[in-house]
């Protein structure tokens, strides 16, 4: 596998894998064929045999998938068998909401540091972080370890601070600004455009609506 490039829509999809199989987990399901796979996801069994076929198969015919060892593995290649320390640049609605999101932290997301502008807003604690003011990020990267910042602020300053972060020397952001970030080789970005989805959704509606309207 090593060198091989993986196509970005299969990439997508892993997470989907993972979580239905810690579903499976969870309700004591030992092991699965890609055929019963494929109707809980909605996803064909050629289209899951292919996917996982990018990194070796997992599955023995005749078998199936070994749960357990399927939803070890996948988290491996998502990363999840690493702990990362994640900071949130933005503590207004959204950004304290996303740190009260417990999740993060049972998959290996470690919330180490919430920052803003906002002098109102210094010193308020968010499940036991309190939140720092901008001027304080670079002693904080200093002492601790930060391997991805999450962007929870306007598009406006979205890229200046993207810029200073990379400075720091982080490598991973996790962009709620409804803005594309363009940055240097080495560094990797996640754009989260809520509304983007939510206008696909619309689309969606719409045309259910039409085909409604057409019976």
């Amino acid at each position: 596998m090593a060198g091989k490039v993986i196509s970005l829509a299969v990439i997508r999809r892993l997470p989907r894998y993972y979580r239905y199989l810690g579903e499976l987990l969870e309700n004591g399901v030992v092991r699965i064929s890609s055929k019963e796979l494929s109707e809980r996801m909605q996803v064909t069994a050629s289209q899951i045999r292919q996917d996982l076929n990018n990194f070796g198969g997992f599955g023995q015919q005749g078998y199936g998938y070994n749960v357990e060892y399927l939803y070890t593995e996948i988290g491996k290649i998502l990363g999840l068998d690493r702990q990362y320390n994640m900071i949130i640049i933005g503590a207004g609605n959204f950004g304290q909401a996303l740190a009260n999101y417990t999740a993060f932290e049972r998959r290996g997301f470690i919330l180490t540091g919430i920052f803003d502008v906002n002098p109102r807003l210094e010193g308020i604690s968010i499940r036991g972080i309190p939140v720092r003011m901008m001027d304080e990020l670079k002693d904080f990267v200093k002492e601790t370890p930060v391997h991805i910042a999450a962007l929870t602020i306007p598009k406006a300053k979205a890229p200046q601070v993207a810029q200073d972060l990379v400075k720091l020397g982080i490598k991973a952001i996790w962009n709620f600004a409804s803005t594309d970030l363009h940055l240097p080789e080495g560094v990797v970005s996640q754009n989260v455009h809520l509304t983007e989805s939510l206008m696909q959704l619309s689309y969606n509606l719409k045309n259910l609506e039409e085909e409604e309207g057409k019976q």
